[in-house]
């Protein structure tokens, strides 16, 4: 039994102000300078009745992918699970219920007076 291949882990990122969480086999650092590669993403169980919208989206979305590049800026944590879990997004707003801080990033350029 190849420990190695058994791994799973939940990644959670920003993309487009919504706050992604998948789950991969392998998570590891990129070749190019400050991304993350994330391969072999996984999806829930087909054999559960209820399909969940979010995680049907999400799985159109990376179902033609075969590696991801993730800034490493955006990503908010890695994780290694005993499970796969439901993939969703979740909206990036200012509610108070939301536990995840985020570091500071760059706005872009601004002129200042």
């Amino acid at each position: 039994m190849s420990e190695r291949s058994d791994r799973i882990y939940r990644i959670s990122f920003v993309n487009q102000d919504k706050i992604y969480e998948i789950f991969a086999k392998q998570v590891y650092e990129s070749d190019l300078y400050g991304f993350v590669v994330v391969e072999e993403i996984v999806f829930g169980t087909q054999s559960s009745v209820v399909i969940d919208p979010g995680e049907e989206r999400l799985k159109t979305e990376f179902e033609a992918v075969k590696r991801s590049f993730i800034p490493i800026h955006s990503v908010i944590r890695i994780d290694e699970v005993e499970k796969t879990g439901i993939s969703k997004v979740h909206a990036l707003d200012g509610n108070p219920t939301n536990n995840v801080s985020h570091f500071p990033r760059p706005s872009g350029s601004k002129k200042h007076d």
